[in-house]
Formats: C-alpha cells, structure tokens, sequence
C-alpha cells in the first residue's frame, strides 16, 4: 500500500480522522485509473510479500502517479492505481512480475475480483487546514 493509501476500516483499524493518512493528491486531467477491486480467500500464502513487491514494483512504471488502497470490514477491498498515461497503464499490465501475480491472484488469493480502467477527465479535491 502507499503512503497515501486509505486505511483500511474495521474495528482493529482505528479508522478515525488521522492526519497521516490522506489519498493521493489531485492530478492535472486527464490520467488514467486502474480500479481493482477484490475479495480474499483465507490465509496468506505468500500474498502480503507479493502486494508489496507489487506497490514497489508499480512505482517503476514511467507515468504512475499514485495509488490508494481501502478495505471493508466485509472483506472487499479496493486498489485504485493512477497513471499519467495509457502506456504506462500498458506497461503495467504487461510487467512480467504483476503478470505471474495475477496467475497466483486467480489460483490462490481471490474469491472473485473486477478490474475496471478509466480515463479521468475531471478532477478536484479538499483537505481540510490545520
């Protein structure tokens, strides 16, 4: 997850205001946005070393600006990962690495998964002062 990934909700979480916790900042439209959303089957194997070899490796891609990352107490959970541009989504999509990850995501780590991409056109935030 990034440093600018929402954290996750739940009773352990202590989802509350936090001051460190933010999602990515605004980008200039348009970007694109990979939205994978997902749901876990029991167990770890090998899954959290993964994820974050995953978060690093994305960071390598010319064009990725960011990503977040959130989860329900239900168990689905939601990575959106933003790129300036089409090729560097490609570029992701075609990394050897994430390309056997999803082979283990779809044989060991998910009950069920979607992937949706998108082009932003319009976007805006707000962060409250101090």
């Amino acid at each position: 997850m990034s440093d600018h990934g929402v954290a996750p909700v739940g009773p352990e979480s202590g989802a509350g205001p936090s001051r460190t916790v933010r999602p990515v900042p605004v980008f200039e439209p348009p970007y694109y946005a990979a939205v994978f959303t997902s749901v876990r089957t029991p167990g770890d194997n090998g899954y959290g070393v993964t994820a974050e070899r995953m978060s690093e490796l994305v960071r390598e891609i010319p064009g990725f600006l960011g990503e977040d990352f959130a989860a329900s107490e239900s168990g689905l959970r939601i990575t959106v990962a933003y790129f300036r541009h089409e090729e560097g989504l490609r570029k992701w999509a075609g990394n050897g690495e994430h390309r056997e990850a999803q082979r283990r995501g779809r044989a060991e780590w998910y009950e069920s998964y979607s992937l949706h991409v998108a082009k932003v056109e319009r976007s805006h935030g707000f962060e409250r002062g101090e």
